[in-house]
C-alpha cells in the first residue's frame, strides 16, 4: 500500500508539473509578446545600420504590428460583448418561459373558479348538475350557456309573440327621443318658398349671418344633388367651405346638422350606428343613430355630416347604408339593430329594425391627398359629387333670417321641377349619342343609375335658376368623365382631344365648359 501511495503521489506531481509548465509557458509567452523594453533594445541595436528606406520600412512595420494587436483586441471585445448579450437573451427567454408558465397556472386556476361559479348558478336555477355537465361535455362551450342565462336573467321571460318582457332599457337615448316627441309641437313651415328663392335666401343668410360666401352655382348644385340622391360628397381643397356648407344650411333651416367626425379606425357600421354590448346589455347609441331615429318623428330636413369621410374606407363603414339607399322601394329601407324584441324598446323600432326616413340626407366631405383613401366607383355612382375648388368671393347681402322648411314642401318642389323642367328630347338624344361614342372609343358606359340621377338632378338645377346644359355638363364631368382616371390616359390623348371636339360640335362650342376643362386637365396630367 505504501508503494502505491508513493507512485500515485509522484504520478500526480508529474502531471501537475505539466499543467504548471503550460500556464508558465503561456504566461512567459504573453510577457515576451508585450516586452516593450526588449523591443526598444533590439531596435536600438539594429537601427544604426538603417538607411532612409530602412527607417521608413521599420516605422511601417511597427504601425502594422500595432494595428494587428489593436484589431485582435477589438475582436476580443466584440466577442465578449456578443457573448454577454447572448447570455442575457437566454436569461430573458428563461424569464419569459417562467412567466408564461405562471400565467398558464393562473388561467387554470381561473377556469376552475369559473366552473365553480357556473355550478353555483346552475344550482340556483334549479338545473341538475349532471345536465349542466352534459351541456359542457357535448357543446364544449359553457360561455354560450352563460351568456344565454345572463340575458335571460336581465331580460326576463319571453312571451308567445317573441317579445322579451323586462323592465330594463337598452336604448336609453332613443327613448329620450320618444319622451321628447310626446309633447312636441311642430313649427309652422314656410310652404310658399320656391327653389330659386330658397337658393337666394340661403346664400344671403350664409353671407349676412354666417359670413360665408358661396357662388349661386354651388348652392344650385347642392339643392339639385339633394333631389337626385341621399348621399352628397363635397370634395376639394381645404378652406373652400366643404364642412361649412351643410353646417350653415342646418342653421338656415333651424335644425342643426349632426356632425360625425370619421376616424381612420372606422371599419364597419358599428362606428356609425352603434352596437349592442352583450356584457352591459345596453345598446351603445351614436348621435347619427339618434338623429335618424328622431327624423322618423318630424317633417324637418335632417342632415348628417360625415366629416373627412374618406380618412377611412367609405365602402366599409357605410356599406350597409349604401345598399339600403339603393333599394327602389323606400318602405324596405330598414336597418337591423338588434336580433330580438324587448318590451321596453323604443316606439319606432319595428322588431329590432329601424326604418330609414326619407327626410335624412348624408353629406360627406372629402380631401384627396396622401392621408386619405380614394373613394371607389361604388360610392361615387350612388352619390352626387360637388367640387369646391375655390373660395367664394365676398359680397354684400341684406340681413336674412333663417326659415322653417318642411320636407313635404321640399319634396313637392322637387316633383314639380321633374314635371316642369324635364331634360329635352334633343339633349337626351345627344347624351345617347355621346354614350355610344364613349363606349366605342374609350370602353366606358354611362349606366342606367347615372342617367336616372341625371334625370332628377337637371330639372331641379334648372328650377333653382340654372341652365339645362350646365346641369348636364356637371353630371357628365363629375360622374362619367371622372371614370377616365382609371384608364391608361397616356395612350388615349388623341381620343380625349377627339372627345372635346365632338362635344363642342354636338352641344355647341364652349357649352360644356366643366367637362371640357376636366378633359383638358386630364391631358396635361398624363
Amino acid at each position: 500500500m505504501a508503494g502505491f501511495l508513493k507512485w500515485f503521489f509522484v504520478f500526480i506531481s508529474e502531471m501537475l508539473k505539466g499543467f504548471a509548465m503550460i500556464f508558465s509557458g503561456l504566461w512567459n509567452g504573453i510577457k515576451q509578446i508585450f516586452n516593450i523594453k526588449n523591443y526598444i533594445k533590439v531596435f536600438k541595436s539594429y537601427s544604426t545600420d538603417f538607411g532612409a528606406l530602412g527607417w521608413v520600412l521599420s516605422i511601417l512595420a511597427i504601425i502594422l504590428v500595432a494595428a494587428v494587436f489593436v484589431l485582435i483586441g477589438v475582436i476580443i471585445i466584440i466577442a465578449v460583448r456578443k457573448y454577454i448579450r447572448f447570455r442575457h437573451s437566454i436569461v430573458s427567454n428563461e424569464d419569459l418561459l417562467e412567466e408564461i408558465a405562471d400565467l398558464q397556472r393562473q388561467v387554470l386556476k381561473m377556469t376552475k373558479e369559473k366552473d365553480e361559479i357556473m355550478a353555483m348558478k346552475v344550482a340556483q336555477m334549479g338545473i341538475p348538475t349532471s345536465g349542466a355537465l352534459s351541456l359542457a361535455g357535448v357543446g364544449g362551450d359553457m360561455s354560450a350557456f352563460n351568456a344565454e342565462g345572463a340575458e335571460g336573467a336581465a331580460a326576463g321571460e319571453t312571451s308567445d309573440d317573441g317579445i322579451v318582457q323586462t323592465a330594463d332599457r337598452r336604448f336609453s337615448r332613443l327613448m329620450e327621443v320618444d319622451s321628447f316627441y310626446r309633447t312636441y309641437t311642430p313649427p309652422e313651415y314656410d310652404n310658399t318658398i320656391t327653389l330659386a328663392s330658397l337658393c337666394d335666401t340661403y346664400r344671403n343668410f350664409a353671407c349676412s349671418r354666417m359670413h360665408l360666401f358661396y357662388e349661386p352655382k354651388t348652392i344650385r348644385l347642392f339643392i339639385a344633388g339633394m333631389a337626385s340622391t341621399k348621399l352628397i360628397i363635397l370634395q376639394g381643397i381645404s378652406g373652400t367651405g366643404k364642412t361649412s356648407l351643410p353646417y350653415s344650411f342646418g342653421k338656415f333651416l333651424q335644425h342643426d346638422t349632426t356632425i360625425a367626425s370619421v376616424q381612420p379606425s372606422w371599419r364597419d357600421r358599428t362606428e356609425l350606428f352603434g352596437y349592442f354590448n352583450e356584457f352591459t346589455k345596453n345598446f351603445n347609441e351614436t348621435e347619427v343613430l339618434k338623429r335618424i331615429y328622431s327624423s322618423s318623428y318630424n317633417n324637418d330636413i335632417n342632415l348628417v355630416l360625415l366629416d373627412e369621410m374618406n380618412i377611412a374606407r367609405v365602402e366599409y363603414y357605410f356599406a350597409e347604408m349604401l345598399s339600403i339607399l339603393e333599394m327602389p322601394n323606400a318602405d324596405e329601407w330598414e336597418l337591423d339593430l338588434v336580433p330580438n324584441v324587448w318590451s321596453t324598446d323604443p316606439v319606432n323600432l319595428n322588431r329590432g329594425k329601424l326604418k330609414i326616413p326619407q327626410n335624412v340626407w348624408y353629406i360627406g366631405t372629402a380631401n384627396n391627398d396622401d392621408s386619405t383613401y380614394a373613394i371607389s366607383d361604388k360610392v361615387y355612382d350612388r352619390a352626387q359629387p360637388i367640387n369646391l375648388d375655390a373660395k367664394g368671393v365676398a359680397f354684400d347681402a341684406p340681413d336674412t333670417a333663417p326659415i322653417n322648411l318642411g320636407f313635404d314642401h321640399l319634396d313637392q318642389l322637387f316633383r314639380e321641377a321633374f314635371d316642369k323642367y324635364p331634360i329635352s328630347q334633343e339633349t337626351l338624344k345627344k347624351i345617347q349619342q355621346l354614350d355610344l361614342w364613349v363606349i366605342e372609343k374609350l370602353r366606358v358606359a354611362f349606366g342606367n343609375r347615372i342617367l336616372k340621377q341625371m334625370g332628377l338632378f337637371v330639372p331641379v338645377y334648372v328650377a333653382c335658376g340654372g341652365e339645362e346644359l350646365e346641369g348636364v355638363d356637371y353630371v357628365l364631368a363629375t360622374k362619367i368623365f371622372r371614370k377616365f382616371e382609371s384608364l391608361n390616359l397616356a395612350m388615349l390623348r388623341d381620343e380625349l382631344r377627339e372627345l372635346v371636339n365632338y362635344m363642342n360640335k354636338s352641344f355647341g362650342k364652349n357649352k360644356m365648359k366643366e367637362s371640357i376643362e376636366y378633359l383638358e386637365r386630364l391631358q396635361k396630367l398624363f
